[in-house]
């Protein structure tokens, strides 16, 4: 049963990165995957009862993600439909080529450590979908900030899951995790900056940023107002969670809803119909659905390997056959740029006590380090790839030709650096 069900995932997984020679919708493929994937445990399972209560604990945390992204993507569309982003925007665009990539990996790099990869990835494409004409250079850029999140994150205890999981679980500090992956990160950033620099034609075509409301854009007060509400509503999520210990979709909804009455306060005495344009309402209507739901079916499939114990396996098998810390870590980067490496690191969190690697071990700092970036050498390996992948049908043959290597020698330049400053 177990293989067949790795069978069907690998099928799936398969058809949607050859989207774009088959033709076949991704988000169809990804929810019949997970579909199919749980069909299957459920059919063979001697207890329909004890597989139902698995599917529900995972929808728990899947539905909890896709409240977040789509609370996230709400605020974002809202502050792009006043015309928001225009000053931060105007603020990057240039044609000199060393200033915008230079921008765009070090604004990714530190927002992801602040707010988390997937709402800074969801900003970023908001603005350099203002700023970039031409979509070689769009997709370059959009691919540097997926890899600059990634390195943000991996350095952060409240930037990416992994190592929230890891500081959390106290296998990590807050203060020696930053201070033992942020030069392994940056190294990361810095080379994967430079690479893709070079892969960047020499003239970039940059779009005049004009507004989307004419009659607004004369109001900047409006204007700032709703970009400051939004900012700060996207920066107080994490401390959100740290007063009230609830998941981060909770902050996320709660600070949609603030932003809603505001939004509704301010354009009271106005027209309808420039009401209805500069509403939370009509932002929803723009937000991509199909996005998230491809990002429910790749989940769901992921969940279901979860749910056979492979992933865990994998853990195992791992530490059978590699056994040292370093290739342990590495090989969790690597694999997450498949696989979810959530449930990677939870296994290898169960696995080894804090006896046998106490808090601040070097194990597990390079394993945040290795979990975090690891996902960009494969689009589909990281939330943030995802949503690029989703929204701007980035295909995954596209970015394995151009952007894979420049990923993953930058994740080996992080290792080492991480390595060497252990040594030194």
């Amino acid at each position: 049963m177990n293989s067949i069900i790795v069978f069907i995932f690998c099928l799936g997984y398969l058809a949607i990165l050859l989207e774009q020679y088959t033709q076949l919708n991704k988000t169809a493929l990804a929810l019949i995957t997970g579909a199919i994937c749980w069909s299957i445990i459920a059919i063979t399972s001697p207890s329909n009862s004890f597989i139902i209560d698995k599917l529900q604990h995972h929808m728990v945390d899947i539905g909890a993600l896709m409240f977040f992204l789509l609370g996230a993507m709400t605020i974002v569309e809202t502050i792009d439909i006043h015309d928001g982003f225009q000053n931060i925007a105007s603020f990057i665009q240039t044609n000199n080529k060393l200033r915008l990539v230079s921008l765009v990996a070090l604004i990714s790099f530190f927002l992801s450590a602040i707010l988390d990869n997937l709402t800074t990835t969801i900003v970023l494409m908001s603005i350099l979908n203002k700023v970039v004409e031409d979509k070689k250079s769009k997709w370059l850029l959009l691919s540097l900030v997926i890899i600059a999140a990634n390195a943000g994150g991996a350095w952060s205890p409240i930037g990416d899951v992994t190592t929230t999981m890891l500081w959390i679980g106290g296998q990590v500090t807050s203060w020696n995790i930053i201070h033992q992956t942020f030069l392994a990160s940056f190294t990361s950033l810095a080379v994967a900056s430079v690479l893709i620099y070079y892969k960047i034609d020499r003239q970039i075509t940059i779009k005049k940023v004009l507004s989307q409301n004419e009659d607004f854009t004369s109001n900047n007060n409006e204007r700032n107002i709703v970009l400051g509400i939004g900012v700060l509503s996207l920066l107080f999520v994490p401390l959100f969670k740290s007063i009230t210990g609830l998941p981060p979709f909770m902050g996320m909804l709660f600070c949609l809803g603030l932003m809603w009455l505001i939004t509704g306060f301010l354009h009271r005495n106005k027209k309808t119909e420039e009401k209805g344009l500069l509403s939370v309402s009509h932002a929803l209507h723009k937000i991509d659905v199909q996005s998230i739901l491809f990002f429910t079916g790749i989940l769901l499939a992921v969940a279901a390997l979860e749910t056979i114990g492979s992933l865990g396996q994998i853990a195992i098998f791992l530490e059978q056959k590699l056994r040292a810390p370093t290739l342990i870590a590495a090989a969790v980067g690597v694999l997450s740029a498949i696989f979810d490496n959530i449930p990677l690191v939870a296994g290898l969190q169960n696995m080894y006590s804090l006896q046998q690697y106490p808090t601040d071990h070097y194990f597990w700092e390079l394993l945040a380090f290795c979990a975090g970036t690891g996902g960009s050498i494969f689009i589909i390996g990281s939330a943030a790839g995802v949503i690029v992948m989703g929204i701007e049908k980035v295909s995954f043959s596209w970015y394995v030709k151009n952007i894979s290597w420049i990923a993953f020698i930058s994740f080996l330049t992080g290792i080492i650096v991480y390595i060497l400053q252990q040594q030194f």
